[in-house]
């Protein structure tokens, strides 16, 4: 039996891999991130219309004031989260712990400090870039008898009701043939990179190709057994 070699097939096969990574790779971003969580107050405005905003509305609290020594943050960590969940537990309105920092402190020390806020699962901090640059961990004082009494009216505030719909087959064959489904692939498609048309372009051209050498090759078949 003769073999057949399927020769647009082997190169398309080969060829489009070799492509796609070509023109993908420049693409692929390998950079690792990293997110620091940290908020920072709104600038305060000249007519002060955004005070609630700012840090001033927080800035004459009763803080107490931590010096972070430079490059030293990290070693002090079991100290500055024994003082936040100190700060929590004191639960006294208006008050907080503002760790001072400077120049010849570094970005570890701050990174230090923000893990030691989430260590301590600290809900309010926020970074005064305005005019100290200093860190403050503002307390969130909640109202025991508030709490309490909150506790007992409202037994469902915690609860969420939703209605959920579970489409059925023929909905899902109508989103399938509807315009709007295939309308935004097309939008989709606009958005590729350059070197994605050069792929599909190829995927056609070989596809073209087979389907002519298949209907060849029928037509030889035909004429055969004629």
């Amino acid at each position: 039996m003769k073999r057949i070699y399927y020769v647009p097939g082997l190169i398309s096969a080969l060829l489009i891999p070799v492509l796609f990574w070509y023109y993908i790779n420049p693409y692929i971003d390998n950079t690792k991130y990293n997110i620091v969580d940290i908020g920072i107050p709104a600038k305060l405005r000249e007519d002060k219309s955004n005070d609630l905003y700012s840090f001033e509305s927080v800035r004459n609290w009763d803080y107490k004031k931590i010096k972070v020594d430079p490059s030293k943050a990290k070693e002090n960590s079991r100290f500055y989260v024994s003082e936040i969940k100190a700060l929590q537990k004191r639960n006294q309105k208006d008050s907080g712990i503002e760790f001072i920092l400077n120049n010849n402190n570094t970005y570890g020390d701050f990174v230090s400090l923000l893990n030691d806020m989430a260590i301590a699962k600290q809900e309010t901090y926020a970074l005064d870039l305005e005019k100290t640059g200093h860190l403050f961990a503002t307390v969130n004082y909640i109202d025991p008898k508030a709490e309490k009494s909150k506790e007992m009216d409202c037994l469902l505030c915690n609860d969420v009701i939703d209605n959920f719909y579970e489409p059925t087959f023929s909905d899902k064959i109508y989103d399938f043939i509807s315009w709007q489904y295939h309308k935004k692939n097309f939008e989709n498609v606009s958005k590729l990179p350059k070197g994605a048309y050069y792929i599909i372009f190829g995927f056609l051209l070989f596809l073209n190709i087979s389907m002519l050498s298949i209907k060849e090759r029928f037509q030889i078949q035909r004429l055969r057994l004629l």
